[in-house]
């Protein structure tokens, strides 16, 4: 069989180099010699990490011919191989699987003179090679394999980019996220952690007798936070639908239906801008407990970031660009109108109904005399309070207008018991007392139409079958959402959300 020896796709900047055609040329001669460039799998017995922590110097008195302990135990290991170092007759290569490196030891009078001029001639760096052999300390005391038979596995046709230290262009990094693990062990162990953190948040949850479930990404109408939607088209039914921008409304049915503690950890998709800390899908894990209020769910946050953070990284002092986050202290809780005083430098006068317009004018905050007085209020809190906020601290008591699916605080109906949590001067979590009275709901979605009349296109839409089901009964609940990126962002000094999700969205070529 022939292999053209032009690129048969442009996939980019290395499919038509030189290396790439003598890749290529390989492939053809591999073939002509009855060798398989992508055979059937082979048996694998053995990490390079287990295979390496195997080695008992104690037990072993043989020196192999450069001088190094071995044993006689056979290990069959898989693959990529990141270098090679040729020696005459003989040859020294680094073997890359999920656990880490290994060399590996190739002489022509072990695998024998036909297959070591394969590996010679026709294998390259990048290519995913098996290995068999036993394992030995070499003089320079490097534990390796000494390879008694070996097999491609895989062949690479393009170099690896960047001599395997790193990719630094970053359009390569999240575009090849492939490459990326291959040649960055930092973002490999990135997303190593990542799952960690979330099995850790399932466990834990699991163990506290919450019912992991899965509720809808196609909703009929937009709801449970304030985003804009992407919207899609169902042929078959003949409407529009949203993607999830929040699965809020759905798990407090499913309290309403007698499942009194629920967690979905969820995709979401809103059709916002770009950044370090945004991407238009992104993970959460949201959780809702009948029977329990905010403090009780600040408590939970904090008990479910500790867990994430011991499990993936043993420690609740993080770095974190320049500073550590002390996760281990209790955080700290602040109200909203306490830290716009404290940090905005204000007094109770300056942010009275009867000044704020002024307050706001002062500060350069513009076009919101149309907004309600608590927008208006959560406008100086983001401007002036939320910069503060390094350590884990959290804001409570929102203004009742900024929290449309709360419930009204029986002592102050202009306060919701609401908390948002900030690290790293990123919002984390957030949390309220669910609203579970359907007139109070019904007249706050009605408030929501009114404000996107007015040109708010992130506002509710109302929901007329969440408010029926409201009417059958939602009991006291506290819900709680954290976002799963900027977690694993904080407990990785990740520097962006584009860091931590593996396959980010990005503009088209």
């Amino acid at each position: 069989m022939n292999i053209k020896t032009d690129p048969i796709v442009d996939h980019g900047q290395h499919t038509s180099s030189e290396e790439h055609r003598v890749r290529l040329e390989k492939v053809e001669k591999l073939r002509a010699q009855g060798i398989e460039p992508w055979p059937e799998y082979k048996e694998v017995d053995a990490t390079a990490a287990q295979a390496i922590a195997s080695f008992d110097k104690a037990s072993t008195d043989t020196q192999d011919e450069r001088g190094g302990e071995g044993d006689t135990k056979q290990y069959a290991i898989s693959g990529r191989l990141m270098g090679i170092r040729l020696h005459g007759k003989a040859a020294f290569a680094t073997l890359q699987d999920l656990s880490g490196r290994m060399q590996v030891y190739i002489k022509a009078d072990v695998v024998g003179e036909e297959a070591f001029k394969v590996f010679e001639h026709l294998i390259d760096i990048g290519d995913v090679l098996w290995c068999k052999g036993t394992v030995f300390k070499t003089k320079m005391g490097e534990i390796s394999l000494r390879v008694s038979e070996f097999t491609l596995m895989s062949k690479c046709l393009h170099p690896l980019p960047e001599k395997f230290h790193g990719i630094h262009d970053i359009e390569i990094k999240y575009r090849q996220r492939y490459l990326d693990l291959i040649t960055d062990e930092q973002a490999k162990q990135r997303f190593i952690k990542r799952s960690l953190i979330v099995s850790a948040i399932r466990s834990l949850l699991d163990a506290k007798g919450y019912l992991e479930v899965e509720t809808p990404m196609l909703h009929p109408i937009v709801g449970g936070a304030a985003a804009k939607p992407f919207v899609t088209h169902h042929n078959a039914l003949g409407h529009d639908f949203y993607l999830r921008i929040a699965p809020e409304l759905y798990l407090k049915r499913l309290v309403i239906g007698g499942l009194n503690r629920v967690y979905e950890i969820n995709r979401n998709f809103r059709n916002e801008g770009i950044s370090t800390r945004h991407n238009p899908e992104f993970t959460m894990i949201e959780l809702y407990t009948a029977y329990e209020d905010f403090n009780f769910s600040m408590n939970l946050v904090e008990e479910i970031i500790r867990t994430a953070a011991l499990k993936a990284l043993g420690t609740l002092q993080v770095p974190y660009h320049d500073t550590v986050l002390d996760f281990a202290k209790p955080f700290e809780r602040i109200s909203i109108h306490d830290a716009i005083c404290k940090y905005g430098k204000f007094s109770e006068v300056d942010i009275s109904k009867e000044n704020i317009d002024a307050t706001l004018e002062k500060s350069n905050i513009k076009h919101m005399k149309k907004s309600m007085y608590g927008e208006k209020l959560l406008a100086l809190f983001e401007e002036f309070a939320e910069p503060h906020f390094i350590q884990p601290t959290f804001a409570i008591n929102y203004p009742i207008e900024t929290s449309p699916l709360t419930k009204r605080d029986p002592k102050n109906p202009e306060i919701a018991p609401r908390f948002e949590l900030f690290v790293g001067r990123m919002e984390l979590s957030n949390g309220y007392n669910e609203l579970n009275d359907p007139f109070d709901q019904t007249e706050r979605f009605k408030e929501q139409v009114r404000s996107h009349a007015a040109g708010n296109d992130e506002a509710h839409q109302f929901d007329a079958d969440y408010v029926q089901a409201l009417e059958y009964g939602l009991p006291p609940t506290s819900g709680l959402g954290i976002g799963i990126d900027r977690l694993v962002m904080l407990l990785t000094n990740a520097p962006s959300i584009k860091d931590v999700i593996l396959f980010p969205t990005l503009k088209k070529k």
